[in-house]
């Protein structure tokens, strides 16, 4: 590593981004997969935990002065705004205090928010603590996915990212078994068994938080906010400990990046570099986040009123189902994950999204002909969601890769923060009207609007998405603060037309 002074800091030529790509998978990668993936499996158990309880938490005796209305609509959309206002906030401090710092406070944003959530006594404390969840959640989406992609190796971060956004539904199934045994009253008594469900969520939070101490900053960071000597001890340590554990030296980097360090990134400059230099880009993350939540609001807000109005499913037993489709959705991004790094990201990113939407017009079609059971209804979703899902966790890998590496967490949040409001506010307002109201044409026409925004958002991913696979961040989105010639194989790949803002103001400090 070299340096030299510049007007404004100084001027870094390194290869760190370099040695952290041509690293092999080791048990050092696997510490940061469980350390920062395990919190979806927290996000799944939440959303799925607070849906099955409702029924109980509004009875008498709940220990609770709260309706099932005011679980599913007020506390829902308390939860959800949290988390969109969530990753806003935690956004913009995560590229600017650093990954580290801001995956820890979120998460002990969380755990503490569940632990009070635990022990409600009225229906404000309950809101209340609702909201601080998601806005704890929130957080953790922009501060995480950050995280992973600048330390996970280009041929493995597809796979990786689309595996830990997938684990997800992992909570999701847990969440749906643990509400049946919680609310079971000769296990637990009716205003007991809700309270473990939270009190376990905190408990699991606590031990992710322990683990999470080994994860280091991210060098990438580092590097930009002028802790160079930081960033290279990190990369230094993980070198070591896996020579170690291979008992072989690592291939040479190939390639360095010069860059002018600086503390910050306005707003103006966020917001001009992904709307004006990368407008493709950003109108390609906006079709696939409002496509993949308005498909999955067509199928699950109206999941458990669809079985028990058309085919008459007793409602204690709607969570084995949802467990089902649960499951294919965490296989969908474990099994398809690999083909993203290898098949790419366009075919794979286009036709998870269409192929999905397609067979959720086929499901409409044959529910509209009244050919589906309960059963085949959930093998239909199942299938459905099997890609809609690996095309789902590709949103949220795409908005955290092609865009620079000073914007990267403010651009997940701002996406992440559109498709958690299109999924938690216009699309229950949709969707539940038309699956609950018993007409099986409105039911129709709901999975027939999922489709068609799923199918729409698939063809934009033909047109715009980014061959991202194998390729390194800094040559997908070449940073703000990169010097204009670089060493090695050019970065600087990532502007509208592939090749990234090559002007003199991408390179100013």
């Amino acid at each position: 590593m070299t340096t030299a002074q510049a007007g404004t800091g100084r001027t870094v030529t390194t290869d760190i981004p370099a040695r952290l790509d041509r690293l092999p998978w080791s048990r050092w990668h696997w510490t940061i997969v469980i350390g920062l993936g395990t919190v979806w499996i927290l996000d799944g158990l939440e959303v799925t935990v607070v849906g099955n309880i409702a029924s109980r938490l509004s009875e008498p005796g709940s220990g609770l002065p709260i309706t099932s209305g005011e679980i599913t609509g007020m506390a829902a959309a308390l939860y959800v705004a949290g988390a969109c206002l969530g990753a806003l906030f935690w956004g913009r401090l995560t590229d600017k205090w650093g990954r580290k710092k801001l995956f820890m406070i979120t998460l002990a944003v969380y755990l503490a928010a569940t632990a009070l959530t635990a022990i409600s006594f009225d229906t404000w404390w309950f809101f209340l603590f609702r909201f601080l969840t998601g806005f704890g959640i929130g957080g953790e989406y922009a501060a995480i996915n950050s995280a992973i992609d600048e330390l996970i190796p280009k041929e493995y971060r597809g796979r990786t990212d689309l595996m830990i956004n997938g684990s997800f539904w992992l909570g999701a199934v847990f969440g749906s078994l643990l509400s049946i045994v919680a609310l079971d009253t000769d296990i637990f008594a009716a205003n007991v068994g809700w309270r473990l469900t939270f009190a376990l969520g905190a408990v699991l939070a606590l031990v992710i938080l322990l683990v999470r101490r080994h994860v280091p900053e991210s060098p990438r960071w580092l590097l930009i906010h002028g802790r160079d000597d930081e960033a290279e001890r990190i990369v230094s340590s993980i070198e070591r400990k896996i020579e170690e554990e291979r008992n072989d030296p690592l291939p040479r980097p190939e390639g360095e990046i010069t860059i002018h360090q600086r503390r910050s990134v306005s707003f103006l400059e966020i917001g001009r570099t992904v709307f004006s230099d990368y407008r493709k880009r950003a109108v390609l993350g906006f079709s696939l986040f409002i496509g993949q939540a308005f498909l999955y609001n067509a199928i699950t807000f109206g999941f458990g009123a669809i079985l028990t109005t058309f085919f008459d499913v007793p409602s204690g037993n709607t969570g084995y189902y949802f467990a089902v489709i649960a499951i294919g959705n965490f296989f969908g991004p474990l099994l398809l994950g690999k083909l993203f790094d290898t098949v790419g990201r366009r075919i794979m990113i286009s036709g998870t999204y269409i192929v999905s939407g397609l067979l959720l017009f086929g499901t409409a079609w044959l529910f509209d002909q009244g050919s589906l059971s309960a059963a085949t209804m959930t093998a239909c979703w199942c299938a459905v969601l099997f890609f809609a899902s690996a095309g789902a966790s590709s949103a949220y890998l795409t908005v955290s890769e092609v865009f620079p590496m000073e914007t990267r967490a403010m651009s997940i949040a701002f996406f992440y923060a559109i498709g958690t409001a299109a999924g938690g506010i216009s699309g229950p307002l949709l969707f539940a009207k038309l699956t609950e109201s018993g007409v099986v044409g409105d039911t129709v026409l709901a999975f027939s609007i999922g489709a068609t925004l799923m199918c729409l958002a698939g063809l934009v991913a033909a047109l715009l998405a980014v061959k991202a696979e194998r390729r390194s961040l800094e040559d997908i989105a070449k940073p703000l603060t990169a010097a204009e010639k670089t060493a090695g194989p050019t970065p600087g790949g990532g502007g509208d037309d592939g090749t990234g803002p090559q002007g003199p103001r991408a390179a100013t400090a």
